[in-house]
């Protein structure tokens, strides 16, 4: 009888004794130690802001990526494709959200990176950022207006100057909330707010050309590229003109931002990484050409790409 009561003390013992110890990080309370080793050896997860913005981002088959092979052919998705296969430490998953919405849940803490957002004081705040690559002739920012309203912003075959469109007042422009178009042009907006024009909220595609057409207003900012893409699958009058800017080469470099947390640091730490690799690569030639799928590249970008690449192979690490 005494041996039974010893060993059913020392059984309880053992029980308070298991727990009372500690659930180690990323464990299930009471998993078993074969679960809890698998759980802590799964990928974390990196979760990407995604939007449809044909041709810098464009979705296949109008749906937001599920998987890395979803990814289209632009600008900005074909280099995401190059980052994502330097960095298999993660499992990437994807998320869509207006911008609004992106801030909202970052300002949160939950931890997104995202290749849409370009480098402002004002993003400091909420996100880390790293350099990509330089910006190529398409982002140039361009005025875009109706062809019928050509007479309107005649400028002698000179590009058009920001600062002298906003002094108009017989013109009306509107522009996407949330955007920024890049420290020049951010910076004439911010000092002319009585002036600048209105923003609202875009809808798929964070720009404004379907309004444009619609005759909602005489004018407003925008990518050529994203220009041609609109119209050419949206054939029809009114045709939409690009007209130069003298300020169009507001932004300055491509970046990517993640979140001000821990993992976002993490995370934007291993996409330096990833883009120091990209710029060290003896094939540089050829994933440039696999990023651009053939589509050529201006001597003067390629120029200026081969020499911030040369700078970032060499240098350290890019983060703010």
């Amino acid at each position: 009888m005494g041996r039974r009561r010893l060993i059913a003390a020392w059984a309880i013992l053992t029980a308070a004794w298991a727990a009372a110890q500690p659930t180690p990080p990323g464990a299930t309370p009471g998993a078993t130690p074969g679960a809890t080793a698998a759980a802590s050896s799964a990928p974390p997860v990196l979760r990407w802001l995604v939007q449809d913005m044909p041709p810098h981002f464009a979705y296949r088959d109008k749906r937001p990526p599920q998987r890395v092979e979803d990814l289209g052919d632009g600008e900005v998705d074909g280099f995401l494709r190059l980052l994502i296969e330097r960095m298999p430490q993660y499992r990437h998953e994807f998320i869509e959200l207006s911008l609004p919405r992106f801030e909202a849940q970052v300002r949160q803490g939950e931890t997104i990176c995202s290749v849409l957002h370009v480098r402002t004081p004002e993003r400091l705040q909420w996100l880390y950022f790293t350099t990509l690559h330089p910006p190529m002739l398409s982002r140039q920012i361009h005025v875009v207006v109706r062809r019928e309203d050509l007479a309107k912003f005649a400028s002698n075959g000179q590009p058009l100057q920001l600062a002298e469109l906003l002094r108009r007042t017989d013109l009306t422009g509107l522009l996407p909330r949330d955007r920024s178009f890049g420290p020049r042009i951010d910076r004439l907006l911010a000092e002319h707010p009585e002036r600048a024009p209105r923003s609202v909220v875009a809808g798929r595609g964070a720009h404004l050309l379907p309004m444009l057409r619609a005759r909602r207003m005489d004018y407003t900012l925008e990518y050529p590229v994203t220009v041609d893409d609109f119209s050419a699958s949206h054939a029809g009058p009114p045709e939409l003109v690009k007209l130069p800017l003298v300020e169009g080469r507001s932004t300055l470099v491509a970046t990517a931002g993640c979140s001000r947390t821990p993992d976002g640091r993490r995370a934007i730490e291993a996409m330096d990484q990833a883009v120091r690799q990209l710029a060290a690569d003896p094939q540089r030639e050829a994933w440039i050409k696999a990023w651009r799928k053939g589509t050529p590249i201006d001597a003067d970008d390629l120029q200026r790409l081969n020499r911030f690449l040369d700078e970032r192979a060499r240098g350290p690490a890019q983060i703010e």
